[in-house]
């Protein structure tokens, strides 16, 4: 913890357009990993799952990419992978160095735009919400047929 910059909180909020693994549909669920790995709940038998589960990973470095990984729970065999993405956290620590204070709801700070080298599906906002600075994403998922994960970032300083 003394090499930590803080805390990244991240908000899986839904799955759009999995892809199915059973026989018509998929029970998936998300690993996020940066150090140490933390994942969401199961959503059986759905490909627009809603999560809404917030983890939590500790930062020491900005430039390391979280790992995002879909997979498809399995009763009695090993787990399918759906697809996974990365992130990079760099910008928004930068929008959170600014250090604003008080900005009016929804003021945006900084845009994130898709490009070959990330995993975004749309423009991601880095923005100002109830006080705190926060980053809305949608990663379109790699070696996959289909589907994207939504999420929000927040940060808590330790």
């Amino acid at each position: 913890m003394e090499n930590s910059l803080g805390l990244l909180k991240i908000h899986v909020q839904r799955g759009v357009n999995l892809a199915i693994r059973d026989s018509a549909t998929s029970d998936p669920y998300v690993v996020l990993k940066l150090g140490k790995q933390v994942k969401t709940c199961v959503v059986k038998k759905n490909v627009n799952p809603e999560w809404n589960d917030l983890l939590t990973l500790l930062v020491s470095d900005p430039n390391t990419p979280v790992k995002l990984c879909v997979y498809d729970k399995d009763t009695f065999s090993f787990d399918d992978k759906m697809g996974d993405a990365e992130f990079e956290i760099g910008p928004y620590i930068k929008a959170l160095k600014m250090g604003l204070k008080g900005l009016p709801n929804g003021t945006i700070i900084t845009k994130v735009q898709p490009n070959r080298q990330n995993c975004l599906a749309e423009e991601s906002r880095i923005y100002f919400n109830n006080g705190k600075v926060v980053q809305d994403m949608v990663l379109r998922l790699r070696n996959v047929e289909c589907g994207e994960v939504e999420l929000q970032l927040q940060w808590v300083n330790i």
